[in-house]
């Protein structure tokens, strides 16, 4: 369902979760399972592999540095019955632990990253499960242990072993299904899940990003294409003073062109800003500033959400700022969720694509519970990532003030060969998988599909030929 040319408060979405809640979060499904239920199989993974692809990026700029490529992660698994499953991730170093990213090349980091997957593998190979959270449960701390060992990094983010076990949890999670003869994305999601995805939207926003200093005519390009909510990557290189006045500098650039567009999608009709910092800041004080700024020129109000403007092991309150403040790199799992929530964050980044669709279901579920919105962001991923962080995007409840779903997509801007991978999608062509006048139409045949997930991609296939 989509609430077009609507815009809802708080307070309204506090009454829309808590209505799907009530109704068991079945939103507007005519069958997500709930009258199937029957004993799950256990099952056991007698053989694994792993490979990857590395896909050159146009550099992408953000927490004082940048990305030039990004590893595909190709993870195998194959059951004592003989069903067998690929599952994709994208590795990010710099995403999930900037110290690692600068403490080795750019091979060395992701071949770490890359190891830590081969790892979890291993670790699974001759178990048996029969439900992917809780395999992700018990395989997480031995895996964290491991890539603080092999990163000589005591201090390692959680995000780094989570980013290296998306791979291996999709396929868990593909494998699961087809055991248990499911065969949609709504029939896969286990029952306790489903509160947190209570949604069924008709359009989701497609979100570009912008590195700080981009050139705003690129921006303006975007707009002009339908884009409407633009992700601006804030956190310049330098020192704090020197950052802050970059920041300032380059959202006045962006406000003097975007502040009179206008977009259908929000009740006062005006552009959205997604600020994203990466953590760069160091003191509320020198964001307030920011934030001062922003009011001066007039863009504080067009502000939907602030992502991660503090590191994570920055405490400060920061539901006292005025604009909603989102957690994401420092949401790792569930628990740092709840944190977050305390300290007065206002909304929660998905990312499934990113910390696992296990884990990302576990907050989801949380972020219900405690009536705080959320929506999906990027890790710059593969076309078929995009489709399996939309299957999230399109099932969670409206954001605040706007009356669609989004999602961040910015594969297409930064990827070299983003039209050859998109002809590894087993659905390329299909209207969902392409934004139009910036929305993604995810009508019936999206959700009858489940974004082609679970089809396989004769691509990635062909990496295993040896084994299968």
């Amino acid at each position: 369902m989509d609430v077009p040319n609507q815009k809802i408060n708080r307070r309204e979405f506090v009454t829309i979760a808590g209505t799907f809640m009530a109704l068991g979060a079945s939103g507007f499904s005519s069958d997500r399972g709930e009258n199937h239920v029957k004993p799950l199989s256990k099952i056991k993974i007698r053989n694994v592999d792993s490979n990857f692809e590395r896909e050159p990026l146009y550099p992408f700029r953000f927490k004082g540095s940048f990305v030039s490529e990004l590893w595909q992660t190709v993870s195998y698994i194959e059951s004592e019955s003989g069903i067998s499953k690929i599952g994709l991730g994208t590795q990010s170093v710099l995403w999930s632990d900037a110290k690692v990213f600068a403490d080795h090349s750019v091979n060395g980091g992701n071949a770490l990253m890359f190891a830590t997957t081969e790892r979890a593998l291993q670790m699974i190979k001759g178990n048996s499960f029969t439900d992917p959270i809780q395999l992700l449960d018990d395989i997480l701390p031995e895996v964290y242990e491991y890539a603080k060992g092999i990163t000589n990094n005591p201090n390692l983010r959680k995000t780094f072993a989570l980013n290296a076990l998306v791979c291996v949890d999709n396929a868990v999670w593909l494998l699961y299904a087809a055991e248990n003869g499911m065969k949609s994305f709504d029939e896969m999601i286990p029952v306790p899940y489903r509160a947190g995805l209570p949604w069924r939207h008709e359009k989701i926003a497609s979100i570009p990003a912008f590195s700080v200093g981009t050139d705003v005519a690129k921006i303006k390009s975007a707009a002009d294409e339908g884009y409407f909510i633009m992700k601006l990557k804030l956190g310049s290189s330098g020192t704090q003073k020197e950052m802050l006045e970059k920041d300032k500098e380059f959202l006045s650039a962006v406000h003097k062109v975007l502040g009179n567009y206008k977009t259908p999608y929000t009740r006062d009709g005006r552009i959205p800003y997604y600020l994203d910092p990466n953590g760069r800041y160091e003191q509320k004080d020198t964001f307030l500033r920011l934030l001062d700024h922003a009011r001066k020129i007039g863009a504080f109000d067009q502000i939907a959400v602030v992502e991660e403007p503090f590191e994570e092991n920055n405490e400060v309150y920061v539901g006292d700022m005025g604009v909603i403040i989102g957690a994401d790199e420092s949401a790792h799992t569930v628990e740092d969720a709840a944190k977050r929530i305390e300290q007065g964050y206002g909304a929660i980044v998905l990312k499934g694509i990113a910390k696992t669709l296990s884990m990302t279901l576990k907050i989801a579920k949380l972020a219900a519970e405690k009536k705080v919105p959320c929506f999906c962001a990027d890790l710059t991923v593969n076309p078929i990532l995009v489709d399996w962080n939309k299957c999230v995007a399109a099932r969670l409840a409206p954001f605040p003030n706007m009356g669609v779903g989004l999602q961040e997509t910015n594969g297409h801007q930064y990827y070299k060969n983003w039209e050859k991978m998109m002809s590894y999608h087993p659905k390329a062509g299909a209207t969902w998988t392409q934004t139009q006048k910036g929305v993604y139409l995810t009508d019936k045949s999206f959700y009858d599909q489940s974004g082609g997930i679970f089809e396989p991609s004769a691509h990635y296939v062909e990496m295993f030929k040896d084994t299968l």
